[in-house]
């Protein structure tokens, strides 16, 4: 039987291939660059890769990586160690994508690093623990027809440097992506995908409305690839350039105050 949980160190050489069970990739040091289904993604430290059974994956690390790797046994395993809490870590795992961890599931990870691996009662007890550190409750799931906003908020503004997909917002709501989808819609009106574009933009509006930043350091704090990029999308969504807003700023600030009527003398 193969071992549950193993370090594993990345370097530059890439490597790629499917598998029959599923397997988490836990960010320890370094940078690991992940390919899940022809998608690009980057697991660092505190942060998870879910790679669900058959997903093709490729993955490599220019500077090296050093990750903690969870492969996962198969269904009768985690009905045994996980009982009721199955069917929500099944949906959890049946998603590939990348996803910060809770702090309570990182420092099991450093934990498990310095572990006994090779234990098979670490291995398996190791990885139980962590799935139920990692994956929602079932019970997490909002009411119908309430959308955690505050939660969804949360993710995108701590994430704003690095690539977003709708199943990372439908982790932290407790949904599968395809249900995620037909709630926020039929809740907000917009895609999940157009409301993280408009919520980068308005804080890229603020930033280029309250400070003197360049656009290419603006651009990178609110996750576009480049300073055009984030040109081309505030001309499509707002019709103005950073330059533009910056000019409105500028008048706004020199605009002199309106003037006073004149006093009548005579007090009537």
């Amino acid at each position: 039987m193969r071992p549950i949980l193993t370090l594993r160190h990345y370097n530059s050489t890439w490597l790629g291939h499917s598998h029959v069970h599923g397997q988490l990739v836990c960010g320890l040091r370094g940078q690991l660059h992940l390919e899940l289904d022809g998608r690009a993604h980057r697991v660092r430290a505190q942060e998870v890769a879910v790679i669900p059974p058959h997903c093709y994956h490729v993955c490599a690390s220019r500077d090296g990586a050093r990750c903690l790797v969870v492969d996962l046994p198969g269904t009768d395993w985690l009905r045994t160690q996980l009982r009721e809490r199955r069917p929500a870590v099944q949906q959890w795992l049946a998603t590939p994508r990348v996803e910060a961890m809770p702090a309570a599931a990182a420092q099991l990870v450093r934990w498990l690093a310095e572990a006994a691996l090779e234990d098979p009662i670490v291995g398996q007890q190791g990885a139980a623990l962590l799935l139920g550190a990692l994956a929602p409750p079932a019970d997490a799931a909002p009411a119908e027809g309430r959308l955690p906003l505050a939660r969804i908020d949360a993710l995108i503004d701590a994430r704003l440097t690095h690539p977003l997909q709708v199943a990372d917002l439908a982790a932290a709501a407790g949904l599968s992506p395809a249900r995620f989808h037909a709630r926020f819609q039929a809740e907000l009106g917009q895609t999940p995908m157009d409301y993280v574009r408009e919520r980068r933009l308005a804080l890229g509006r603020r930033l280029l409305s309250h400070g003197d930043q360049p656009v290419a350091e603006i651009a990178r704090r609110v996750g576009y690839a480049s300073p055009s990029a984030f040109t081309a999308a505030l001309v499509r969504h707002d019709g103005c350039t950073p330059s533009a807003l910056r000019r409105q700023r500028a008048m706004t600030r020199q605009e002199p105050p309106a003037p006073q009527e004149p006093r009548d003398s005579t007090g009537e």
